[in-house]
């Protein structure tokens, strides 16, 4: 009989990533709301922060797979913070006027609800990102990043355009993805429904 390799513990390299991650969302906020759509070096500080943030999101993955240092734990935290951050950023730009409220109420509500089922069915384990999840978090970091940083202000009013559709990709896929995740959560349901009554 094969002995199980021991479980990694929580307190690791990956996890203390992704914490700081999530404490970076509020030094960001406050930085893109003092900045308040001046386009001044608060607002390029906060889009630096934001980028250098959401860029962990592969590292610390990276890391723990490497390194056999995958927890449930991280499972959970790694798309909390995620959630935090891209929400602080498009709660931010909407305040500022940048981006349209019901853009980020629709983005929000998505991120809310599947984070929310998760901790509902957590006692079945913890539910890893589908890759419909995984590319929806990359366009939206893409998009959003791309809103943060003022290069309106070097290039041109045309950089607003491009901005648009990259968040207009990330919109759709929030969507798409979000109803797919809804759709194999009901599916498994039914699935154990008919297994307890087999």
């Amino acid at each position: 009989m094969t002995e199980q390799p021991p479980r990694p513990s929580n307190w690791n390299l990956p996890n203390a990533i992704t914490i700081v991650r999530i404490f970076f969302a509020p030094v960001f906020f406050w930085m893109l709301l003092a900045d308040g759509g001046a386009d001044g070096a608060l607002r390029w500080w906060a889009a630096v922060l934001f980028i250098v943030g959401i860029a962990t999101d592969g590292i610390d993955g990276h890391i723990a797979r490497s390194r056999g240092l995958v927890t449930e734990l991280g499972k959970l935290l790694d798309p909390i913070a995620d959630k935090v951050l891209t929400g602080a950023a498009l709660i931010g730009l909407s305040i500022i006027g940048e981006l349209w409220w019901w853009v980020t109420i629709v983005i929000l509500v998505r991120e809310v609800g599947i984070t929310v089922y998760r901790f509902a069915v957590i006692r079945g384990g913890v539910i890893p990102a589908s890759r419909g999840g995984k590319l929806k978090t990359v366009a939206q970091a893409i998009a959003i990043s791309l809103a943060l940083v003022p290069l309106w202000a070097l290039l041109g009013d045309w950089v607003h355009w491009v901005n648009w559709v990259f968040m207009g990709i990330a919109l759709v896929l929030t969507i798409v993805s979000g109803l797919d995740y809804a759709w194999n959560a009901v599916k498994l349901h039914r699935q154990q429904g008919e297994g307890t009554d087999a």
